[in-house]
């Protein structure tokens, strides 16, 4: 994975026009003009991000593509990138607009408006949407206990063992991907690099290394767990970002960028809505406790108003140690090591700080509930 490396940093694909984005899908009228915008390699399925603008309207858009396009595999190991491109679902956004996921969220959350779907070719599709005019942003931790309450309701409906059976995929099937790749490639080897960390940035974080490395063994293991546990077809990138906040109904969150779409265990979704906002530099790390605290029973409020009650330990379980998956082994910037700008500087020892939390939330949940029914 290219974490937040940028377009320009990976290269792309061409830059595509209008017309070639619209194909036969008619707008609303009038000169447009359109727009392309940077953006964080987050997603392989991506390849790229647009704005129409017409007179008193606008529309956005985003690129789908096949995994083999993704210019990040060639950084991969060839095995590796092999079976990213065969198993990753690249059109699996498309079922934010699919009958079995809009019928079951709650009220309060809503999927943008499609206007269309346009078929590149060469396993390239165009999806056009509402361009949602967001409220100022902002960072009301009221705002992480509604999404947390919401997806707990969202989460427990989409638990139907049917929907979840109907996915295809076997429980927990795109973390243990994740885990294989990302956090191998991009978090234990690195981790494990005696030079690297004897650079002046790192020789004072030991302590956070030797936490990541002595539970690097158990990563098999914790998978095995979450498989255990209640699954639920998940949003998969939970994350504020994608919970967006209309200005004129600042209510109601429109969800958008469904990822990870393999059956998870509940809770699995609260770790982006915790990480996302810090990897966005837009929330300090020493916000992620308080946060935490907030959103983990606001879930499970969530869960129990749909009638899932008595799994507070599994729920909690799976937050931290999917997070800590998620997040924890690979969020480290080592490529801005050295860097005499003070802003670079301070990304990463946040960074830094987000990974140790990660590792000290989840010893801490663990060893709570080993406590409690050891």
């Amino acid at each position: 994975m290219a974490g937040g490396r940028t377009r320009d940093q990976l290269g792309s694909g061409p830059e595509l026009t209008a017309e070639e984005l619209l194909g036969d899908l008619e707008h609303p009228g009038g000169p447009v003009t359109l727009e392309s915008f940077d953006y964080a390699f987050g997603s392989p399925a991506t390849a790229g991000l647009y704005r129409l603008r017409g007179e008193g309207w606008s529309w956005f858009c985003k690129v789908l593509q096949h995994v083999r396009h993704w210019p990040g595999l060639a950084m991969m190991p060839p095995e590796d990138a092999a079976l990213l491109a065969e198993q990753l679902p690249w059109r699996s956004e498309l079922e934010l607009w699919d009958e079995p996921l809009v019928s079951r969220m709650p009220a309060g959350m809503r999927p943008p408006v499609l206007h269309g779907i346009v078929d590149l070719g060469d396993d390239r599709a165009a999806v056009w949407m509402e361009d949602v005019d967001l409220a100022p942003p902002s960072t009301d931790l009221a705002q992480f206990t509604r999404a947390a309450f919401l997806l707990g309701r969202w989460n427990a409906r989409c638990a139907d063992p049917d929907l979840v059976a109907a996915n295809g995929y076997a429980p927990g099937f795109a973390l243990r991907m994740y885990a294989g790749q990302a956090v191998e490639y991009r978090g234990l080897l690195p981790l494990a690099d005696d030079a690297l960390w004897s650079h002046p940035w790192l020789a004072g974080h030991a302590e956070v290394r030797a936490d990541l490395r002595r539970l690097a063994p158990d990563i098999p293991e914790m998978l095995d767990r979450l498989d255990t546990y209640v699954q639920t077809l998940p949003h998969g990138d939970a994350s504020p970002q994608n919970l967006l906040v209309p200005r004129e109904d600042p209510e109601t969150f429109v969800v958008i960028d469904l990822s990870f779409r393999t059956p998870h265990a509940l809770g699995f979704d609260l770790g982006q809505l915790l990480v996302g906002l810090v990897h966005a530099g837009e929330v300090p790390t020493a916000m992620l406790g308080q946060i935490a605290t907030l959103i983990v029973p606001a879930y499970l409020d969530g869960l129990a108003a749909e009638g899932i009650t008595g799994s507070d330990d599994a729920v909690r379980d799976a937050f931290a140690t999917s997070a800590l998956l998620r997040s924890g082994f690979d969020s480290f910037v080592y490529g801005l090591i050295g860097s005499e700008d003070p802003g670079d500087r301070h990304t990463f020892d946040e960074r830094v700080a987000l990974c140790a939390f990660l590792a000290r939330q989840y010893d801490d949940t663990v060893a709570a509930t080993v406590r409690q029914h050891g």
